[in-house]
């Protein structure tokens, strides 16, 4: 903010992500939501600022705009803001394939304007003090990391509609995310392999499975998930980060290197060992807890001003797209 003018932005899609960047943008110091745009005229009554069917509907002047649609509508929604001059923060997934993340890089690159996506955790105190463990060496060269992620969703995330088929998957929704946090931790993923199942709801979407991940750096990964297990293992439920997912406190990721080892949220780094011969003790890291779609938006902010370049630009987040690609591939494929 300079001279005490507000940075006016715009919220689409109020749905569960999108309603809580509305009341991110509201209580934000910085920021007025100065519209909001969703089919549902209930969705926009919820908000005082202007609301609006389409975004080609919107009438006021903009900053910026948040884009929490169906990832299917991500790139018609993109090059529309883009072409109106407002710089976007795009949700994760960037796209639904390939050629819509192709479509956002290159509108971005005709505007010369910035488009952040929405791979929030990168934000979290705790997911920065994780990969500063990491990079300073405290367990040595990363060999092996696994994640378990299982989460009982109810029966109505499902009733809307765009959930309901194929695209209502645990790997688009959510293993995007850890596949985005294990990038950031890990680097580039260069093998992937996965088997899934769908025994439980069988509405003709992978409920279950596992992945198995191989990173450049020689480092590989299996991510354990499943859409239908009552755990308290998850990255929403071990941080608290998410209001409708109940808080465990639990670690559900842990990372072994050639030094050592560290589980997360925890923060807690096994070390003090030469090998299988000693008994490894943990150490503690205590991080101040900060709230990752606030910390976002002040990145947001600081993008649309100038001040900084997006952490996670179109360009990073479709990498992240391309590994999510070639897990639904290889489910396709075991089937």
């Amino acid at each position: 903010m300079a001279g005490g003018v507000l940075t006016r932005l715009a919220v689409a899609g109020l749905g569960l992500v999108g309603a809580r960047h509305a009341a991110a943008v509201l209580a934000h110091p910085s920021a007025r939501l100065a519209a909001t745009v969703d089919p549902m005229a209930e969705r926009r009554a919820a908000f005082d600022a202007p609301g609006f069917a389409d975004i080609a509907e919107i009438d006021v002047a903009l900053d910026g705009i948040i884009l929490a649609t169906p990832s299917a509508l991500h790139a018609d929604h993109a090059e529309a803001a883009l072409a109106r001059g407002w710089p976007c923060l795009v949700e994760k997934p960037i796209a639904s394939d390939s050629a819509g993340a192709d479509r956002i890089v290159a509108a971005s690159a005709a505007a010369g304007l910035p488009v952040l996506t929405g791979h929030h955790r990168r934000y979290h105190g705790s997911v920065r003090a994780l990969r500063d463990i990491i990079g300073a060496g405290a367990i040595g060269r990363p060999v092996a990391a696994t994640a378990i992620w299982a989460m009982k969703k109810p029966d109505p995330y499902f009733q809307v509609p765009w959930r309901a088929g194929p695209d209502g998957s645990p790997v688009r929704i959510n293993m995007v995310h850890e596949v985005d946090l294990l990038r950031f931790l890990l680097g580039e993923v260069e093998a992937v392999a996965a088997l899934g199942a769908q025994p439980v709801r069988r509405a003709g979407r992978v409920e279950n499975g596992a992945i198995a991940l191989r990173f450049q750096n020689g480092c590989t990964a299996s991510l354990v998930f499943a859409d239908t297990g009552l755990s308290p293992w998850g990255f929403e439920a071990g941080t608290g980060e998410n209001p409708n997912i109940g808080t465990t406190g639990q670690d559900y990721l842990f990372i072994a290197g050639t030094g050592g080892a560290v589980s997360f949220p925890s923060l807690t780094v096994w070390g003090g060992a030469a090998d299988w011969g000693q008994a490894v003790a943990p150490t503690t890291h205590r991080v101040e807890v900060t709230d990752a779609l606030t910390g976002q938006l002040d990145h947001f902010l600081d993008v649309i001003a100038g001040r900084e370049a997006p952490l996670i630009d179109a360009v990073d987040a479709r990498h992240t797209l391309d590994v999510i690609l070639r897990i639904e591939a290889a489910l396709e494929a075991a089937a």
